[in-house]
Protein backbone atom coordinates (compact mmCIF):
# COMPACT_ATOMS: atom_id res chain seq x y z
CA UNK A 1 0.00 0.00 0.00
CA UNK A 2 1.29 3.44 -0.92
CA UNK A 3 2.43 5.71 1.91
CA UNK A 4 -0.15 8.42 2.60
CA UNK A 5 1.21 11.49 4.40
CA UNK A 6 -1.97 13.55 4.43
CA UNK A 7 -4.75 13.20 6.99
CA UNK A 8 -8.32 14.37 7.30
CA UNK A 9 -8.75 18.02 8.23
CA UNK A 10 -9.24 18.49 11.99
CA UNK A 11 -12.62 19.63 13.24
CA UNK A 12 -13.10 22.17 16.01
CA UNK A 13 -12.37 19.83 18.95
CA UNK A 14 -8.90 19.10 17.54
CA UNK A 15 -8.35 22.72 16.42
CA UNK A 16 -8.91 23.97 19.98
CA UNK A 17 -6.47 21.36 21.32
CA UNK A 18 -3.84 22.37 18.75
CA UNK A 19 -4.16 26.02 19.81
CA UNK A 20 -3.55 24.94 23.41
CA UNK A 21 -0.39 23.16 22.28
CA UNK A 22 1.04 25.88 20.06
CA UNK A 23 -0.46 29.07 21.56
CA UNK A 24 -0.80 27.89 25.15
CA UNK A 25 0.28 31.13 26.83
CA UNK A 26 -1.66 33.43 24.54
CA UNK A 27 -5.05 34.74 25.66
CA UNK A 28 -7.98 32.77 24.28
CA UNK A 29 -10.78 34.47 26.21
CA UNK A 30 -11.17 37.74 28.11
CA UNK A 31 -14.33 38.47 30.12
CA UNK A 32 -15.33 40.67 33.01
CA UNK A 33 -14.38 37.77 35.30
CA UNK A 34 -10.83 37.46 33.98
CA UNK A 35 -8.62 35.99 31.26
CA UNK A 36 -8.06 32.40 30.15
CA UNK A 37 -5.00 31.41 28.13
CA UNK A 38 -5.41 28.82 25.40
CA UNK A 39 -3.93 26.19 27.73
CA UNK A 40 -6.31 27.15 30.54
CA UNK A 41 -9.28 27.27 28.17
CA UNK A 42 -8.44 23.79 26.84
CA UNK A 43 -8.10 22.29 30.31
CA UNK A 44 -11.35 23.83 31.55
CA UNK A 45 -13.28 22.78 28.44
CA UNK A 46 -11.92 19.23 28.69
CA UNK A 47 -12.98 18.97 32.35
CA UNK A 48 -16.52 19.89 31.41
CA UNK A 49 -16.52 17.56 28.39
CA UNK A 50 -15.33 14.60 30.45
CA UNK A 51 -17.80 15.41 33.23
CA UNK A 52 -20.66 15.40 30.71
CA UNK A 53 -19.65 11.96 29.49
CA UNK A 54 -19.13 10.64 33.01
CA UNK A 55 -22.68 11.78 33.86
CA UNK A 56 -24.04 9.42 31.21
CA UNK A 57 -24.46 11.80 28.28
CA UNK A 58 -23.49 10.27 24.95
CA UNK A 59 -22.28 11.75 21.65
CA UNK A 60 -25.32 12.98 19.75
CA UNK A 61 -27.24 13.95 22.91
CA UNK A 62 -28.44 17.54 23.09
CA UNK A 63 -27.88 20.03 25.90
CA UNK A 64 -29.88 23.26 26.18
CA UNK A 65 -28.07 26.48 27.11
CA UNK A 66 -30.04 29.30 28.74
CA UNK A 67 -27.08 31.38 29.73
CA UNK A 68 -25.94 34.97 29.99
CA UNK A 69 -22.81 36.01 28.10
CA UNK A 70 -19.57 35.08 29.78
CA UNK A 71 -16.66 32.68 29.94
CA UNK A 72 -18.78 29.76 31.13
CA UNK A 73 -21.02 29.75 28.08
CA UNK A 74 -18.03 29.70 25.71
CA UNK A 75 -16.46 26.89 27.75
CA UNK A 76 -19.65 24.82 27.67
CA UNK A 77 -19.95 25.23 23.89
CA UNK A 78 -16.34 24.10 23.45
CA UNK A 79 -16.83 21.23 25.90
CA UNK A 80 -19.92 20.02 24.07
CA UNK A 81 -17.99 19.98 20.79
CA UNK A 82 -15.27 17.87 22.41
CA UNK A 83 -17.76 15.40 23.91
CA UNK A 84 -19.81 15.09 20.71
CA UNK A 85 -22.83 16.75 22.30
CA UNK A 86 -25.26 18.98 20.42
CA UNK A 87 -25.70 22.45 21.91
CA UNK A 88 -29.05 24.23 21.67
CA UNK A 89 -28.32 27.82 22.79
CA UNK A 90 -31.62 29.58 23.46
CA UNK A 91 -32.43 33.25 23.08
CA UNK A 92 -32.78 34.45 26.66
CA UNK A 93 -35.30 37.13 25.68
CA UNK A 94 -38.05 34.72 24.59
CA UNK A 95 -40.87 33.69 26.90
CA UNK A 96 -40.11 30.91 29.40
CA UNK A 97 -42.86 28.69 28.00
CA UNK A 98 -41.27 29.02 24.56
CA UNK A 99 -37.93 28.02 26.06
CA UNK A 100 -39.53 24.90 27.54
CA UNK A 101 -40.96 24.04 24.13
CA UNK A 102 -37.55 24.36 22.49
CA UNK A 103 -35.83 22.34 25.23
CA UNK A 104 -38.37 19.60 24.62
CA UNK A 105 -38.05 19.84 20.85
CA UNK A 106 -34.25 19.53 21.08
CA UNK A 107 -34.75 16.43 23.27
CA UNK A 108 -32.20 17.92 25.62
CA UNK A 109 -30.64 15.54 28.16
CA UNK A 110 -29.28 18.43 30.23
CA UNK A 111 -29.89 22.13 30.71
CA UNK A 112 -27.23 24.65 31.72
CA UNK A 113 -28.48 28.03 32.88
CA UNK A 114 -27.47 31.26 34.58
CA UNK A 115 -29.13 31.72 38.02
CA UNK A 116 -31.82 34.21 36.93
CA UNK A 117 -32.80 32.12 33.93
CA UNK A 118 -32.72 28.89 35.95
CA UNK A 119 -35.23 30.25 38.47
CA UNK A 120 -37.47 31.39 35.63
CA UNK A 121 -37.31 27.95 34.00
CA UNK A 122 -38.21 26.26 37.29
CA UNK A 123 -41.24 28.52 37.70
CA UNK A 124 -42.36 28.01 34.10
CA UNK A 125 -42.03 24.24 34.39
CA UNK A 126 -44.06 24.25 37.61
CA UNK A 127 -46.79 26.42 36.05
CA UNK A 128 -47.00 24.21 32.95
CA UNK A 129 -46.82 20.94 34.84
CA UNK A 130 -43.76 20.15 32.75
CA UNK A 131 -40.34 18.79 33.55
CA UNK A 132 -36.82 19.95 32.85
CA UNK A 133 -34.04 17.44 32.09
CA UNK A 134 -32.73 15.56 35.12
CA UNK A 135 -29.26 17.07 34.76
CA UNK A 136 -29.57 20.76 35.66
CA UNK A 137 -26.31 22.69 35.87
CA UNK A 138 -25.96 26.25 37.11
CA UNK A 139 -23.46 28.89 36.03
CA UNK A 140 -23.27 29.92 39.67
CA UNK A 141 -24.50 28.41 42.91
CA UNK A 142 -27.20 28.52 45.56
CA UNK A 143 -30.32 27.42 43.67
CA UNK A 144 -32.12 24.32 44.93
CA UNK A 145 -32.26 21.46 42.45
CA UNK A 146 -29.35 22.80 40.39
CA UNK A 147 -25.71 21.76 40.61
CA UNK A 148 -22.98 24.39 40.38
CA UNK A 149 -21.31 23.64 37.04
CA UNK A 150 -17.76 24.60 37.95
CA UNK A 151 -17.75 22.52 41.15
CA UNK A 152 -19.55 19.65 39.37
CA UNK A 153 -16.79 19.44 36.75
CA UNK A 154 -13.91 19.68 39.24
CA UNK A 155 -11.79 16.57 39.32
CA UNK A 156 -12.65 15.49 35.78
CA UNK A 157 -9.74 14.77 33.45
CA UNK A 158 -8.15 17.74 31.69
CA UNK A 159 -7.20 15.65 28.64
CA UNK A 160 -9.47 15.63 25.58
CA UNK A 161 -12.13 12.91 25.43
CA UNK A 162 -11.38 9.98 23.15
CA UNK A 163 -14.37 10.84 20.93
CA UNK A 164 -13.44 12.17 17.48
CA UNK A 165 -15.77 14.16 15.25
CA UNK A 166 -16.80 13.09 11.78
CA UNK A 167 -18.18 15.42 9.15
CA UNK A 168 -21.86 14.50 9.53
CA UNK A 169 -21.93 14.45 13.33
CA UNK A 170 -24.41 17.08 14.61
CA UNK A 171 -22.86 20.06 16.38
CA UNK A 172 -25.62 22.51 17.27
CA UNK A 173 -29.24 23.52 16.87
CA UNK A 174 -30.09 27.20 16.64
CA UNK A 175 -33.76 28.07 16.81
CA UNK A 176 -35.01 30.67 14.35
CA UNK A 177 -38.49 30.66 15.88
CA UNK A 178 -40.47 29.13 18.69
CA UNK A 179 -42.13 32.13 20.28
CA UNK A 180 -45.33 31.10 18.54
CA UNK A 181 -46.22 27.83 16.85
CA UNK A 182 -43.90 24.89 16.38
CA UNK A 183 -40.19 25.61 16.87
CA UNK A 184 -37.88 25.53 13.88
CA UNK A 185 -34.44 24.31 14.88
CA UNK A 186 -31.62 24.78 12.38
CA UNK A 187 -29.21 21.86 12.71
CA UNK A 188 -25.58 22.10 11.69
CA UNK A 189 -22.90 19.42 11.67
CA UNK A 190 -19.21 19.53 12.51
CA UNK A 191 -18.56 19.61 8.77
CA UNK A 192 -20.90 22.45 7.84
CA UNK A 193 -19.77 24.56 10.81
CA UNK A 194 -16.10 24.06 9.98
CA UNK A 195 -16.64 24.98 6.32
CA UNK A 196 -18.80 27.91 7.43
CA UNK A 197 -16.00 29.20 9.67
CA UNK A 198 -13.33 28.76 7.00
CA UNK A 199 -15.35 30.65 4.39
CA UNK A 200 -16.40 33.40 6.79
CA UNK A 201 -12.90 33.83 8.24
CA UNK A 202 -11.61 34.52 4.73
CA UNK A 203 -14.48 36.87 3.87
CA UNK A 204 -14.23 38.78 7.17
CA UNK A 205 -10.39 38.78 7.19
CA UNK A 206 -9.78 37.00 10.50
CA UNK A 207 -6.21 36.12 11.50
CA UNK A 208 -4.24 34.84 14.50
CA UNK A 209 -3.87 38.38 15.83
CA UNK A 210 -7.63 39.00 15.78
CA UNK A 211 -8.97 40.54 18.97
CA UNK A 212 -12.71 40.10 18.66
CA UNK A 213 -15.30 42.00 20.72
CA UNK A 214 -18.56 40.09 21.31
CA UNK A 215 -21.48 42.17 22.60
CA UNK A 216 -24.39 40.05 21.35
CA UNK A 217 -25.59 36.93 23.17
CA UNK A 218 -23.77 33.70 22.37
CA UNK A 219 -27.15 32.19 21.48
CA UNK A 220 -27.06 34.33 18.33
CA UNK A 221 -25.65 33.00 15.08
CA UNK A 222 -23.99 36.42 14.67
CA UNK A 223 -21.94 35.72 17.79
CA UNK A 224 -21.13 32.24 16.46
CA UNK A 225 -19.61 33.96 13.42
CA UNK A 226 -17.20 35.82 15.68
CA UNK A 227 -16.59 32.89 18.01
CA UNK A 228 -15.88 30.22 15.39
CA UNK A 229 -13.83 32.50 13.13
CA UNK A 230 -11.69 33.58 16.09
CA UNK A 231 -11.33 29.99 17.32
CA UNK A 232 -10.35 28.86 13.84
CA UNK A 233 -7.69 31.56 13.49
CA UNK A 234 -6.38 31.27 17.05
CA UNK A 235 -7.21 34.84 18.07
CA UNK A 236 -8.69 36.21 21.30
CA UNK A 237 -12.37 36.58 22.18
CA UNK A 238 -13.43 39.51 24.35
CA UNK A 239 -16.93 38.62 25.57
CA UNK A 240 -19.04 41.33 27.20
CA UNK A 241 -22.15 40.69 29.28
CA UNK A 242 -24.09 43.28 27.28
CA UNK A 243 -23.87 46.22 24.91
CA UNK A 244 -23.51 49.94 25.38
CA UNK A 245 -22.05 52.46 22.97
CA UNK A 246 -19.68 53.75 25.64
CA UNK A 247 -18.46 50.24 26.52
CA UNK A 248 -17.70 49.34 22.91
CA UNK A 249 -15.55 52.44 22.57
CA UNK A 250 -13.83 51.88 25.91
CA UNK A 251 -13.11 48.18 25.31
CA UNK A 252 -11.88 48.81 21.76
CA UNK A 253 -9.44 51.46 22.97
CA UNK A 254 -8.28 49.49 26.02
CA UNK A 255 -7.73 46.15 24.27
CA UNK A 256 -6.89 47.25 20.71
CA UNK A 257 -9.91 45.38 19.34
CA UNK A 258 -9.51 44.47 15.66
CA UNK A 259 -12.81 42.72 14.80
CA UNK A 260 -16.44 42.78 15.82
CA UNK A 261 -19.88 42.06 14.43
CA UNK A 262 -23.03 43.95 15.34
CA UNK A 263 -26.51 44.71 14.06
CA UNK A 264 -27.22 48.09 12.42
CA UNK A 265 -28.91 49.68 15.44
CA UNK A 266 -25.72 49.13 17.47
CA UNK A 267 -23.60 50.93 14.88
CA UNK A 268 -26.07 53.82 14.86
CA UNK A 269 -26.15 54.05 18.66
CA UNK A 270 -22.38 54.35 18.76
CA UNK A 271 -22.52 57.22 16.27
CA UNK A 272 -25.29 58.87 18.31
CA UNK A 273 -23.41 58.60 21.62
CA UNK A 274 -22.97 62.17 22.99
CA UNK A 275 -19.41 61.24 23.99
CA UNK A 276 -18.58 59.49 20.71
CA UNK A 277 -14.84 59.47 20.04
CA UNK A 278 -13.72 58.00 16.72
CA UNK A 279 -10.15 57.92 18.04
CA UNK A 280 -11.09 55.15 20.47
CA UNK A 281 -12.03 52.94 17.52
CA UNK A 282 -8.76 53.43 15.64
CA UNK A 283 -7.59 49.82 16.16
CA UNK A 284 -10.58 48.32 14.31
CA UNK A 285 -9.55 46.50 11.13
CA UNK A 286 -12.78 44.81 10.03
CA UNK A 287 -16.31 45.12 11.37
CA UNK A 288 -19.28 43.16 10.12
CA UNK A 289 -22.91 44.31 10.05
CA UNK A 290 -25.81 41.92 9.61
CA UNK A 291 -29.30 41.08 10.81
CA UNK A 292 -30.97 43.82 8.78
CA UNK A 293 -29.84 46.29 6.12
CA UNK A 294 -27.24 48.82 7.22
CA UNK A 295 -28.58 52.19 6.08
CA UNK A 296 -26.37 53.85 3.48
CA UNK A 297 -25.65 56.94 5.58
CA UNK A 298 -24.67 54.78 8.58
CA UNK A 299 -22.44 52.61 6.40
CA UNK A 300 -20.79 55.70 4.88
CA UNK A 301 -20.14 57.17 8.34
CA UNK A 302 -18.57 53.95 9.56
CA UNK A 303 -16.38 53.60 6.47
CA UNK A 304 -14.82 56.90 7.55
CA UNK A 305 -14.13 55.39 10.99
CA UNK A 306 -13.08 51.90 9.88
CA UNK A 307 -12.33 51.32 6.17
CA UNK A 308 -12.99 47.60 6.70
CA UNK A 309 -16.79 47.69 7.04
CA UNK A 310 -18.25 44.47 5.63
CA UNK A 311 -22.00 44.08 5.30
CA UNK A 312 -23.26 40.50 5.46
CA UNK A 313 -26.58 39.12 4.33
CA UNK A 314 -27.26 35.61 5.42
CA UNK A 315 -29.43 32.96 6.98
CA UNK A 316 -28.51 30.69 9.85
CA UNK A 317 -29.63 27.90 7.52
CA UNK A 318 -26.46 28.48 5.51
CA UNK A 319 -26.56 31.16 2.81
CA UNK A 320 -24.23 34.17 2.96
CA UNK A 321 -23.26 37.12 0.81
CA UNK A 322 -20.83 39.88 1.78
CA UNK A 323 -20.09 43.33 0.42
CA UNK A 324 -16.34 43.75 0.55
CA UNK A 325 -15.16 47.21 1.60
CA UNK A 326 -13.28 47.51 -1.69
CA UNK A 327 -16.60 47.15 -3.54
CA UNK A 328 -18.64 49.47 -1.31
CA UNK A 329 -18.05 52.84 -3.06
CA UNK A 330 -20.95 53.52 -5.39
CA UNK A 331 -23.03 50.58 -4.17
CA UNK A 332 -23.60 51.20 -0.46
CA UNK A 333 -27.10 49.69 -0.67
CA UNK A 334 -25.77 46.33 -1.87
CA UNK A 335 -25.06 43.27 0.29
CA UNK A 336 -22.43 42.07 -2.15
CA UNK A 337 -21.83 38.65 -3.66
CA UNK A 338 -21.98 35.05 -2.37
CA UNK A 339 -19.09 33.61 -0.43
CA UNK A 340 -16.75 31.59 -2.67
CA UNK A 341 -18.27 28.12 -3.02
CA UNK A 342 -21.81 29.44 -2.51
CA UNK A 343 -24.20 30.17 -5.36
CA UNK A 344 -27.45 32.16 -5.52
CA UNK A 345 -30.25 32.65 -8.02
CA UNK A 346 -33.21 35.03 -8.19
CA UNK A 347 -36.51 33.32 -9.06
CA UNK A 348 -39.79 34.79 -10.21
CA UNK A 349 -43.21 33.54 -9.07
CA UNK A 350 -42.94 30.66 -11.57
CA UNK A 351 -39.48 29.68 -10.23
CA UNK A 352 -37.79 30.96 -13.38
CA UNK A 353 -34.58 32.97 -13.29
CA UNK A 354 -35.01 36.73 -13.13
CA UNK A 355 -32.93 39.01 -15.32
CA UNK A 356 -30.65 41.62 -13.69
CA UNK A 357 -32.67 44.47 -12.19
CA UNK A 358 -35.77 42.31 -11.68
CA UNK A 359 -36.81 41.39 -8.15
CA UNK A 360 -37.55 37.82 -7.12
CA UNK A 361 -36.98 35.29 -4.36
CA UNK A 362 -33.37 34.58 -3.42
CA UNK A 363 -32.38 30.91 -3.37
CA UNK A 364 -28.93 29.56 -2.63
CA UNK A 365 -26.83 26.45 -2.24
CA UNK A 366 -23.36 25.50 -1.05
CA UNK A 367 -21.36 23.41 1.37
CA UNK A 368 -22.29 25.57 4.37
CA UNK A 369 -26.01 24.84 4.11
CA UNK A 370 -27.76 22.99 6.95
CA UNK A 371 -28.72 19.39 6.18
CA UNK A 372 -32.27 19.90 7.52
CA UNK A 373 -34.46 21.45 10.20
CA UNK A 374 -34.44 19.38 13.39
CA UNK A 375 -37.64 17.32 13.70
CA UNK A 376 -39.27 19.37 10.92
CA UNK A 377 -39.31 17.50 7.60
CA UNK A 378 -42.26 19.67 6.58
CA UNK A 379 -40.26 22.87 7.07
CA UNK A 380 -37.26 21.32 5.29
CA UNK A 381 -39.42 20.48 2.25
CA UNK A 382 -40.97 23.96 2.27
CA UNK A 383 -37.51 25.56 2.27
CA UNK A 384 -36.22 23.42 -0.61
CA UNK A 385 -36.27 24.02 -4.36
CA UNK A 386 -34.92 21.63 -7.00
CA UNK A 387 -33.39 23.04 -10.15
CA UNK A 388 -33.41 21.57 -13.62
CA UNK A 389 -30.51 19.22 -12.72
CA UNK A 390 -32.15 17.97 -9.52
CA UNK A 391 -29.83 19.95 -7.23
CA UNK A 392 -31.49 21.22 -4.04
CA UNK A 393 -31.43 24.95 -3.25
CA UNK A 394 -32.47 26.78 -0.07
CA UNK A 395 -35.47 29.07 -0.38
CA UNK A 396 -34.85 32.21 1.70
CA UNK A 397 -38.26 33.89 1.55
CA UNK A 398 -36.35 37.11 0.85
CA UNK A 399 -36.86 39.25 -2.24
CA UNK A 400 -33.75 40.58 -3.93
CA UNK A 401 -32.32 41.58 -7.25
CA UNK A 402 -28.94 41.50 -8.96
CA UNK A 403 -27.36 44.35 -10.87
CA UNK A 404 -25.48 43.90 -14.13
CA UNK A 405 -22.26 43.19 -12.20
CA UNK A 406 -23.83 40.50 -10.03
CA UNK A 407 -24.15 42.50 -6.81
CA UNK A 408 -27.15 41.58 -4.68
CA UNK A 409 -29.65 44.12 -3.36
CA UNK A 410 -32.23 43.09 -0.75
CA UNK A 411 -35.73 44.34 -1.50
CA UNK A 412 -37.83 42.86 1.33
CA UNK A 413 -39.32 39.73 2.82
CA UNK A 414 -41.59 37.87 0.39
CA UNK A 415 -44.38 37.57 2.96
CA UNK A 416 -44.30 41.34 3.67
CA UNK A 417 -45.05 42.34 0.08
CA UNK A 418 -48.19 44.46 -0.38
CA UNK A 419 -50.21 44.17 -3.58
CA UNK A 420 -52.16 47.34 -4.41
CA UNK A 421 -53.78 48.07 -7.73
CA UNK A 422 -51.90 45.17 -9.27
CA UNK A 423 -48.58 46.62 -8.19
CA UNK A 424 -46.08 45.01 -5.81
CA UNK A 425 -45.18 47.39 -2.99
CA UNK A 426 -42.38 46.56 -0.58
CA UNK A 427 -42.31 48.14 2.90
CA UNK A 428 -38.56 48.70 2.55
CA UNK A 429 -39.20 51.09 -0.34
CA UNK A 430 -41.48 53.14 1.91
CA UNK A 431 -38.94 53.00 4.74
CA UNK A 432 -36.19 54.24 2.40
CA UNK A 433 -38.20 57.39 1.72
CA UNK A 434 -39.32 57.94 5.32
CA UNK A 435 -35.82 57.64 6.81
CA UNK A 436 -34.69 60.65 4.76
CA UNK A 437 -37.02 62.93 6.77
CA UNK A 438 -35.12 65.03 9.28
CA UNK A 439 -37.63 64.27 12.06
CA UNK A 440 -37.33 60.47 11.71
CA UNK A 441 -34.50 58.61 13.44
CA UNK A 442 -35.54 55.08 12.49
CA UNK A 443 -38.46 53.30 10.88
CA UNK A 444 -39.80 49.76 10.58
Amino acid sequence: MALRLTSDAPFFPEILSLHARWRGRQAALVCETGTLSWAEFEAAANRRANAFLAAGLKPGDAIALVMSNGAEMALVIAAAMKAGLVTAPLNTSVRPDAMLTMISDAEARAVIASPDHAATLDAAAADAGGKLPDLKLLDGSGLSGWQALDAWAQGAAETPPAWRAKRDDPLNIIYSSGTTGQPKGILHTHGTRLDWAYDLAIALRYHSGARTLVTLGLYSNISWVMMLCTWLAGGTLFIRSGFSAADVQEQTARHAITHTAMVPVQYQRILDDPDFDAGKLASLQYVMSCGSPLLAHTKAAWLDICPGVIELYGLTEGLITTLDPEDAPGRLASVGKPLPGTDIRILDEDDKDCSPGTAGEIVGRGRIAMPFYHNRPDATREASWRDETGAVWLRTGDIGQLDEDGFLYIVDRKKDMIVSGGQNIYPKDIETVLIEHAAIADVA
